[in-house]
């Protein structure tokens, strides 16, 4: 979590905590103009981009300037709350969701204890026995500056107010200061804890809450009028020689709406670290059974799902390309709003068969493509389409979506006269779709001069570029030996060369001289493969894998050309490397997680990760500092996890969980269970700029995690689909 500069060096731990509120923001006493560029007559798309822009923008803090009452030196505005900050206290002002703004102008006082007429929640904070004498100023002053014009008397207006990132309350007990800060959807605050000051000094009071109590998470839950108000059980770390330290901690209840808390014994000497936490978790189905299969996320924050739903009533959205369920089982594309508690657009996609999304990506105008299978003739194809004949049982599909999910710019079969299946897909900068999968399609489309024309064995991995405007073919080529082969996940660089991962039983899988492993063992095993940007000729191609079945699910690729790869392997001399996070193969089947060498000529890093029993990796992805996220399902009890992480307990029948790998594979940064007492796994994994890490896959658990204000909280059917959102 984010800690001033001045204050780094003398600082000896840091507390920081999470206020998870699920009301609806309540005005301040006057509504303020930011200045900005203004655009007279926005359009409708205009305005939705502005109002999604707003979501992702940092709270600001203002300096009171006679605006609200002369007890406040500093408010600020959340999605769902307004908080003003006095020399001694905090007061959180929650509009109920039924509420009109209205309403709540005419209740907003300060110092007013919660109204018993239906109203606004007000929650006041107090530090108990702070001093009496301390300091509030703003920090990480911003440029933007808040008007406040009201009516016609100019001596009235307040303009020119300066905006802050953050609010600094210094010595609020010795050695203690308090830090505010946060983002629209969620306020923060830390307590900064100089080296010999004593953190069991903080007590705070609430007023306004009706009880307390500390959840099974170790979150602090104040019951109110308006509903609870979460805030996240702190974690605390430090790192010693490279490695994570626990600080173990919590909240204690003091009696009388006074909290305080418990530190365990720790380095003063050293910086403290917060560890991530839940940003929204929420269920996305219907009366049937639903799974995500892949995830996207934009520049924005949007999260694109795609997936499978057997529900009549799956959730669309009005005016999305398709709101009716056409046959027994339909894909689903859906884009959520970044806090999860709103959907842009969600369509079904499909025909009078079943039909699966088993891949998804998205450009940067908010294109969605998607990938997967098809068995209706009548599946959604557009006019220019590359084929708009449905060739066998079961073909293969590529569905370009408008940005809004209104329309579809184009739709195309991808076949032969077998079956044929998409399953994973990726995008360049320009518009090209990369699709990999499995066809037993002697006359799979091909195009000339491509690396492999003439179908192998029993069934081949293909490996598919369209045009951006899906009317033909860049390349379209077999990858595969004379029996099974099977393409699952692919990945593009920014020279268009095409990363490939999957599963082989073929002898003769084409490899590449000087490749990391040439020789396949007599069982299954994994690929991995790098295309030419003209796909007639492989870059390298490698085995992976042990002297049992491996099976590659997944890929990634960074910006230096290392390939990410992850599967389930249950070899236990499947190839690891030293100083690898684990070497030692675990139970019945163990995930594994490879980093390839730019030639494919090494391996980076390669380990086990899993426990006890039966464990695989299902999704990956990789952010700028190299840090490899993965996901998938575990049986192991023992599955390794991190101190403080959000959920480190086994839950149910199999879990997903969520891994962080430090950028060397020598450590978990961060590892979590993720679901509830039933049947749960993660399919697929993706990160955005910012190191967002966003999860989707298969549920049926009715006590599935979820947070506060999101779409969907309850289980609908026999399983949904879940999206989870971490902020690390």
């Amino acid at each position: 979590m984010d800690v001033i500069d001045h204050a780094t060096a003398r600082v000896g731990l840091v507390m920081g905590f999470l206020a998870v509120l699920n009301c609806q923001a309540a005005p301040a006493q006057a509504s303020p103009t930011v200045t900005s560029s203004a655009v007279a007559g926005p359009n409708a798309a205009v305005e939705a981009r502005l109002l999604e822009g707003y979501g992702k923008l940092p709270m600001y803090f203002e300096a009171n300037h006679g605006q609200t009452d002369p007890q406040v030196k500093f408010l600020a505005r959340g999605h769902g709350y307004t908080i003003f900050l006095t020399d001694t206290k905090a007061v959180l002002v929650l509009r109920q969701p039924d509420r009109k703004p209205s309403a709540v102008h005419q209740q907003l006082s300060l110092g007013q204890r919660q109204s018993p007429r239906p109203g606004p929640t007000i929650l006041q904070v107090e530090l108990v026995g702070a001093a009496s004498q301390r300091q509030v100023a703003g920090i990480e002053k911003l440029p933007g500056r808040v008007h406040y014009l009201r009516g016609n008397d100019p001596t009235m207006w307040r303009a020119d107010i300066p905006t802050y990132a953050k609010v600094h309350n210094q010595s609020v007990y010795p050695g203690i200061d308090l830090v505010y800060y946060g983002n629209q959807h969620q306020l923060e605050y830390d307590f900064l804890v100089a080296p010999g000051a004593d953190p069991h000094a903080i007590t705070l009071r609430f007023e306004g809450a009706q009880r307390l109590n500390v959840g099974a998470q170790g979150e602090l839950i104040l019951h109110t009028a308006g509903g609870p108000i979460r805030f996240q059980k702190p974690f605390l770390y430090q790192e010693v020689e490279g490695a994570r330290r626990a600080i173990s901690g919590g909240y204690v209840i003091k009696g009388g709406h006074q909290v305080g808390f418990q530190v365990g014994a720790y380095d003063p000497g050293r910086p403290l670290v917060i560890d991530p936490v839940v940003v929204y978790s929420t269920l996305l189905g219907g009366n049937g059974d639903e799974i995500g299969f892949a995830i996207a996320v934009d520049a924005e924050g949007h999260a694109y799902v795609t997936g499978r739903t057997e529900s009549s009533n799956f959730p669309t959205s009005k005016g999305a390309f398709h709101s009716k369920h056409a046959g027994a089982a339909d894909v689903f594309v859906t884009k959520l709003a970044p806090n999860g508690a709103s959907l842009v657009y969600s369509t079904f996609l499909g025909g009078s068969g079943d039909d699966w999304g088993h891949g998804i990506a998205v450009d940067d105008e908010g294109h969605a493509y998607v990938t997967g299978e098809t068995r209706s003739a009548n599946f959604p194809i557009t006019r220019q389409a590359f084929s708009r004949k449905h060739n066998g049982d079961r073909d293969a599909f590529v569905t370009k979506l408008a940005p809004n999910g209104a329309s579809l710019v184009y739709s195309t079969f991808l076949g032969g006269s077998g079956d044929d299946w998409g399953h994973g897909i990726a995008i360049d900068t320009e518009g090209h779709a990369y699709v990999t999968g499995g066809t037993s399609s002697t006359n799979f489309p091909t195009t000339p001069g491509a690396f492999s024309t003439s179908f192998n064995g029993d069934r081949d991995a293909f490996v598919t570029k369209l045009a951006p405007n899906g009317a033909r073919l860049i390349y379209s080529t077999f990858l595969g030996g004379v029996r099974y082969d099977w393409g699952y996940g692919i990945a593009v660089d920014s020279e268009s060369h095409a990363y490939v991962t999957g599963e082989t039983l073929s002898l003769n899988f084409p490899t590449t001289p000087g490749a990391f492993d040439t020789k396949p063992y007599s069982d299954r095993d994994v690929f991995v493969t790098k295309l030419a940007p003209n796909g007639a000729s492989l870059i390298y191609s490698t085995f992976l894998g042990g002297s049992r079945s491996d099976w590659g699910h997944a890929i990634a690729v960074d910006a230096e050309g290392h390939a990410y790869v992850t599967g389930g392997t249950l070899s236990s001399d499947f190839p690891t490397t030293p100083g690898a996070r684990d070497t030692s193969y675990k139970g019945h089947g163990d995930v594994f997680v490879t980093k390839l060498a730019p030639n494919g000529a090494s391996l980076i890093y390669s380990t086990f990760l899993g426990g006890s029993e039966y464990d695989v990796g299902f999704g990956i992805a990789v952010d700028d500092e190299g840090h490899a996220y993965v996901t998938g399902r575990t049986k192991s009890l023992n599955f390794p996890t991190t101190p403080g992480a959000v959920d480190t307990s086994y839950n149910g029948w199999g879990d997903a969980f969520v891994v962080k790998l430090a950028p060397t594979g020598s450590a978990l940064v961060y590892s979590t269970f993720l679901g509830g007492s039933q049947h749960d796994w993660g399919e697929a994994i993706a990160v955005d700029d910012e190191g967002h890490v966003y999860v989707t896959g298969g549920t049926k658990s009715s006590d599935f995690p979820t947070t506060p204000g999101v779409f969907g909280s309850t289980l609908k059917g026999d399983g949904d689909a879940f999206v989870t959102k971490y902020e690390f």
